[in-house]
């Protein structure tokens, strides 16, 4: 008996999802590469240790062109009210090379971590990672592959033109525009999702 294919398992849904799911993930990893780069370049290290193998502690600093891949944000955590995690970005968060990536009390009611969080990465971690669980549970539910393929492509490409926006600081409303698109196929398939949830309770 042959082996069941993915296209017979789920029609062409599931293969266009796992195309463009995969194309996204790689996306990201090129995000990766591309601060790695910039840093790189820029010699503006996040961490003393890379700062010292690369002429000293004064390169570890920021960039603005750093910055705009990579973001540390303050962080308030529960315990210490009024008192938010030390970190650094464009607002002006205090930052040292001598501050400690991970310090805890011997109370445990202080913890200082500053933590990197890339701009680009971010915003990729808000939409992709919800679109892997909308789009999987989508192409089960058996849609026409003409509706799966204009759902996914759609998403990847508002994703992809919204990197390029984001990173080439092309001008407004590129940014928007293509953010906003992507996020109606994912609108549109939780929607479905919820719908077939409903009518099988």
């Amino acid at each position: 008996m042959p082996t069941p294919s993915l296209a017979t398992v789920s029609g062409q849904a599931l293969p266009a999802f796992l195309l463009c799911s995969t194309l996204l993930v790689i996306k990201m990893y090129v995000v990766a590469v591309i601060t790695g780069q910039v840093r790189l370049r820029k010699k503006a290290f996040a961490n003393p240790e890379d700062a010292l193998r690369h002429g000293g502690l004064k390169y570890c600093r920021s960039d603005p062109d750093v910055e705009r891949c990579l973001r540390q944000e303050a962080i308030e955590m529960p315990g210490t009210p009024g008192k938010p995690l030390v970190g650094r970005g464009p607002e002006g968060a205090q930052s040292h090379p001598d501050i400690l990536r991970v310090a805890v009390s011997p109370a445990l009611t202080l913890l200082t971590i500053p933590i990197c969080l890339p701009r680009a990465h971010r915003n990729d971690m808000e939409t992709i990672y919800p679109f892997l669980f909308l789009g999987l549970v989508y192409a089960f539910l058996g849609p026409s592959p003409v509706a799966a393929w204009t759902h996914f492509l759609v998403f990847l490409l508002g994703r992809l033109v919204h990197t390029v926006a984001y990173l080439g600081k092309l001008r407004a409303p590129i940014r928007s525009v293509s953010y906003t698109l992507a996020q109606l196929p994912c609108a549109s398939m939780a929607l479905q999702i919820l719908w077939e949830a409903a009518r099988h309770l």
